[in-house]
C-alpha cells in the first residue's frame, strides 16, 4: 500500500468537515506504471513524454512538489549566510594570528 494510500482516509475525513470537494483517485505515474500499460496508454505512437527516460520524468515530477522560498526569504538568508561567514573567518583568521604569535615569541626564541 503506498503513502498516499495510507493518508487518503485522513485527507478525505479533513476536507469534509472544511467542506472541500475530495479530490479525485492519482493516476498512477510513469515510474509505478508496468511497461505494458504505458504502450497502451500511448496507443502504439511514440509521445513526447514517452521519449524521456524514467529517472527524468521522476525528477521532474518532485521538482514540481518543491514549495520555493520567495525572493525576500533568499535574499535574507543569503545576507545571515555571509555575515556568519565573515564572522568566522574573522575568529579564525585572530585564532591563526595568535597561535603564530604564541609561536614566535615561545617556541621560536
Amino acid at each position: 500500500m503506498s503513502r498516499a494510500t495510507r493518508r487518503r482516509p485522513q485527507r478525505s475525513k479533513r476536507n469534509k468537515a472544511r467542506g472541500a470537494p475530495t479530490p479525485a483517485q492519482p493516476t498512477l505515474s510513469t515510474s509505478t506504471r508496468s511497461a505494458a500499460q504505458r504502450e497502451s496508454s500511448s496507443g502504439g505512437g511514440a509521445s513526447v513524454a514517452s521519449l524521456r527516460p524514467n529517472w527524468a520524468m521522476d525528477i521532474i515530477n518532485e521538482l514540481r512538489k518543491v514549495t520555493w522560498p520567495s525572493g525576500a526569504d533568499t535574499r535574507y538568508l543569503t545576507i545571515v549566510v555571509l555575515i556568519v561567514s565573515a564572522a568566522f573567518g574573522l575568529f579564525l583568521g585572530g585564532v591563526d594570528l595568535f597561535f603564530n604569535w604564541f609561536i614566535e615569541n615561545t617556541l621560536l626564541r
